[in-house]
């Protein structure tokens, strides 16, 4: 296979949404059809031993939610397709906002009975900001849910996006029949299975009146008149012909929509098969200094994510690299930007979450696993020798606070490297005061300090205790006045803190205080996110 082949075969995309809106089940049966796994866990069900493929770690399992985006990559009908399943609740939000950055396109998942919720709201924002092409599963169409037209207006309205159905549904709740394949004119009936893939009955022709034997003669009715009323109120798609509604998608102005039911293995076959078709390949990429295309021969990528302890047997950090440019091969030297230095890497690897293997090359696209011993930030970028700077990876300003304290003296060290590891895995931040030299940890929401308590105990086997701090914001700061800046942190010195890197942090305690040094100190520029 030729090198632009191998790229064009390419789709990398993540799959978000609101908690609890069937996203890891989603995942799960996409891999199910990749063929990736044989039997799907239920990811909530004590009674099915078996947890989700992507939420390996132990809170996750313990749980039944995802705190960390996983990586899975499988082959599927010539197609080489890499998912990230992303954190749904909020308090995690910033490790999805990075994810959207290493992606080409998006599927996001819509519970039928709750419609559009807030998270999904939030981050179809972010997929706006990068014209990320989107496409919509509304799941658990098998309860008792909204009206799909009401569900279809919801989606346009709430998260200002068009939309066209591709599937459309036969009932919902206990009388769901099934769904009829616009895109592939098929129809597909409802046979629920949990664990494995099965196949539905198809048929090529709405009119046929077998449909009516199968379905009841309202229900098919029902079905032929909505079908009429979609083809007049809904733009047209057609990915054969590149028509218009194929272009509004790719540009991220037009969603299509999928119906089915993920937990029974329902109407994710089409979801897929259409997916792969119309999902675009590797996408140009934005450097500070040009714009990278992912054709090009020479390598380019960026770290979007650093996980500690994949392996909690060997305490291994993984930095994890999206291409944007090239073939990444075993063993070659590439250049590490921030550092200045020539790396080589002899055991990268690709996921299938947790389970990993070693790679000899991966494509633009791919993403890969990079040993990492403390080499790597969020953010980094590596080359085949180009100064590049690839932008977007911001971290943001936390919202709660807590000063982290030892709960076991003995074990100082470990406590230090667990909290730094979890630090460079942007989990959190850390902030230590400038005057009395506490470190407090920020975060945005109150589940972050659960995760990082019990991962400092299972993970590093150390024991830490929080104490609360009332604090309003974290910005960074920075001014060309030097005399200004000087009175400032003199004035302010109580409020100030350092971050990893070492830079200066203002820390106010009230929105009050925030905007009295606003209004104070004209020439100093306050910032909310890192990236500056």
């Amino acid at each position: 296979m030729t090198f632009e082949e191998e790229i064009r075969r390419r789709r990398t995309f993540a799959i978000i949404s609101h908690p609890d809106a069937g996203k890891t089940t989603l995942t799960e049966k996409l891999l199910l059809y990749g063929g990736a796994i044989h039997v799907a866990g239920a990811v909530k069900s004590n009674k099915i031993r078996k947890t989700a493929t992507s939420d390996w770690m132990e809170i996750e399992k313990q749980r039944g939610i995802s705190v960390a985006t996983s990586v899975m990559g499988f082959e599927y009908n010539d197609y080489k397709i890499n998912i990230l399943d992303t954190p749904g609740h909020q308090d995690f939000a910033e490790d999805t906002f990075r994810t959207l950055t290493a992606v080409d396109s998006v599927i996001i998942v819509i519970d039928a009975a709750k419609g559009v919720e807030t998270q999904t709201r939030r981050l179809m924002q972010v997929c706006r900001m990068r014209k990320t092409p989107v496409m919509v599963f509304i799941n658990k169409m098998d309860r008792e849910g909204k009206d799909p037209f009401d569900l279809l207006d919801e989606i346009e309205s709430e998260l200002g996006i068009s939309v066209t159905p591709l599937s459309w549904p036969i009932n919902s709740g206990q009388r769901f029949k099934g769904v009829y394949n616009i895109f592939q004119h098929t129809l597909d009936l409802y046979t629920p299975d949990k664990t494995h893939v099965t196949e539905s009955i198809r048929y090529d022709d709405v009119t046929d009146p077998a449909i009516d034997e199968l379905v009841g003669s309202q229900d098919a009715d029902k079905l032929r008149s909505d079908l009429e009323l979609i083809e007049g109120v809904y733009p047209t798609f057609n990915a054969e012909l590149q028509d218009a509604g194929l272009q509004d998608y790719l540009r991220g102005d037009l969603a299509p929509v999928f119906f089915g039911s993920a937990l029974n293995t329902f109407g994710v076959k089409e979801l897929l098969e259409c997916f792969v078709k119309i999902a675009p390949s590797p996408r140009p990429v934005k450097a500070e200094e040009r714009e990278v295309s992912p054709e090009e021969p020479a390598f380019t990528g960026f770290v979007f994510k650093i996980h500690a302890n994949m392996d909690p047997n060997h305490r291994s950090c993984i930095a994890f690299v999206k291409i944007c440019s090239g073939k990444f091969e075993r063993n070659t030297y590439y250049r590490h930007i921030r550092l200045d230095q020539k790396m080589r890497f002899s055991a990268p690897t690709a996921f299938m979450a947790q389970r990993k293997e070693t790679v000899d090359e991966a494509y633009a696209g791919d993403i890969v696993g990079l040993p990492d011993t403390g080499n790597f930030k969020i953010g980094d970028t590596l080359t085949s020798g180009e100064l590049l700077h690839f932008k977007g990876l911001p971290s943001f300003s936390p919202e709660m606070f807590k000063y982290i304290e030892n709960a076991d003296p003995m074990k100082q060290k470990q406590l230090e490297k667990g909290v730094n590891q979890l630090m460079d895995e942007g989990v959190a931040q850390l902030f230590v005061n400038q005057v009395t030299g506490r470190k407090i940890i920020g975060t945005v929401g109150q589940l972050q300090f659960e995760v990082i308590q019990y991962r400092l105990e299972h993970e590093y086997q150390a024991k830490c205790k929080w104490e609360p701090l009332s604090m309003y914001k974290a910005c960074w700061f920075e001014s060309d006045d030097n005399e200004e800046l000087e009175l400032f942190k003199r004035r302010k010195a109580q409020y100030l803190a350092f971050d990893k890197e070492g830079r200066d942090v203002f820390l106010a305690d009230s929105a009050y205080v925030l905007q009295m040094a606003q209004n104070d100190y004209k020439h100093i520029r306050f910032h909310f996110t890192s990236e500056f």
